[in-house]
């Protein structure tokens, strides 16, 4: 493997790429980014795409513009990192993050209006949308209501006639088990800097501890999730994670710093960090 930049030369031990539920020593690092509006901006992009391997791109519905998508997307594109369309509930008051009752119909319709835009202006870099994630509260959605799901990935399939986009999202969720029948790939994701209960699942926001604020807990807990396929909910109980991409989150003071920190622990314990999704033609972004 490479080193990542500040990581000592020493050699890890290289795994192979795993399938949700399957052991694995690869782990792709994915970021919300473009998350800003206008002159507005949350995301340090410029830091981040320096160290994932994909982009969860705001395409304009929790957040987002069409000249910050235009910029983000030249970023990755340039350096090699996969561009995805992170879609969600029309919610710019609310940062995505209010639950909202969207007919399926509609909702399949928005999540294919986002996806298309963002296409726009990753055609436009000299790349493609290479996956779908949503988002905030159409994430946690999506995970319990088979129909929200459903609309989901209607809307994905609904892109484009040759769209097979892989859908990240938390594993065992009725999003993926969508996925799957629509013949979609279902990418398993975790959360490093999220408290998960003990069913495996996303301690809402709004309770207290949702979101670990420890860098070194952070770091320890990407480490642990990646190798060894577990982690430490919020009661205390070590649980089963398996998953092939770990999120760090861009709108986290020092974001960039951070992310460089998680992946330079990864690749100290023999982590290969290496993007989930492949676009023809395209060129990857360096493991390590």
């Amino acid at each position: 493997m490479t080193p990542p930049e500040g990581a000592e030369d020493t050699e890890g031990t290289e795994g192979t790429e795993g399938t949700e539920g399957a052991p694995t020593t690869v782990v792709d690092l994915n970021a919300d980014l473009g998350e800003g509006f206008g002159r507005w901006t949350l995301t340090d992009d410029d830091a981040l795409l320096s160290v994932v391997t994909s982009a969860n791109v705001a395409c304009g519905f929790h957040a987002g513009d069409p000249s910050t998508m235009q910029r983000v997307c030249e970023l990755a594109a340039a350096r090699g990192v996969r561009i995805g369309a992170q879609v969600s509930y029309r919610d710019l008051a609310g940062f995505g993050r209010r639950a909202m009752d969207v007919p399926p119909d509609e909702l399949a319709h928005e999540v294919a209006y986002q996806i298309g835009a963002l296409q726009v202006f990753a055609r436009a870099a000299g790349a493609d949308v290479a996956y779908v994630k949503p988002h905030g509260a159409l994430y946690n959605r999506t995970v319990h209501d088979e129909e929200q799901a459903e609309a989901v990935v209607r809307g994905i399939r609904l892109a484009g006639p040759a769209s097979a986009l892989p859908v990240l999202g938390l594993p065992g969720s009725r999003l993926h088990e969508a996925a799957g029948r629509a013949g979609l790939p279902a990418v398993a994701e975790a959360f490093a800097d999220r408290a998960y209960t003990p069913q495996g699942t996303l301690v809402p926001r709004r309770e207290p501890d949702a979101v670990v604020h420890d860098p070194d807990a952070v770091v320890a807990r990407s480490v642990a999730i990646a190798r060894d396929g577990e982690v430490t909910a919020r009661t205390g109980e070590r649980i089963r994670l398996r998953a092939r991409s770990l999120c760090v989150h861009g709108d986290t003071p020092g974001a960039g710093e951070l992310a460089q920190r998680v992946r330079t622990a990864l690749w100290r314990a023999g982590v290969r960090v290496e993007a989930f999704a492949h676009v023809p033609g395209g060129a990857g972004r360096g493991t390590g």
